[in-house]
């Protein structure tokens, strides 16, 4: 059984637009890493320059366009809070990327497929 060159070319269209769309989606969620690991390196860095600070150093975080004062315990705590948080995130994110792998290898082998075959399914 054949498929009309119609339907093959509307398949064939199919198929291409969602491996161009996983890409596109790939890039994204790559990028998306290597923000939020940018961020946990700065947190991290932050961290440990609270850490060496003497325990009743004054310290001070930025509000908008205002300095509110917050004790380094409290600093610290937000710290680790915010990489956990953005460690976690990294994970979701890391196994988007391996579906989104998949769809675009699993994309290409049936366009091969389709190709190979000549049109016949």
């Amino acid at each position: 059984m054949s498929i009309s060159n119609e339907a093959l070319q509307k398949l064939v269209q199919e198929i291409e637009s969602q491996a161009i769309n996983s890409q596109r989606d790939l890039l994204k969620v790559k990028q998306s890493i290597a923000s939020k690991t940018r961020e946990i390196r700065l947190l991290e860095l932050t961290s440990k320059e609270v850490s060496t600070l003497p325990s009743g150093t004054n310290v001070y975080e930025g509000v908008g366009k205002m300095f509110v004062f917050s004790p380094t315990a409290e600093v610290d705590k937000r710290l680790t809070t915010e990489t956990t948080d953005l460690k976690s995130d990294i994970k979701n994110l890391e196994k988007k990327i391996q579906y989104l792998e998949t769809t675009v290898k699993n994309s290409r082998e049936h366009m091969d497929q389709i190709f190979n075959s000549g049109g016949r399914a």
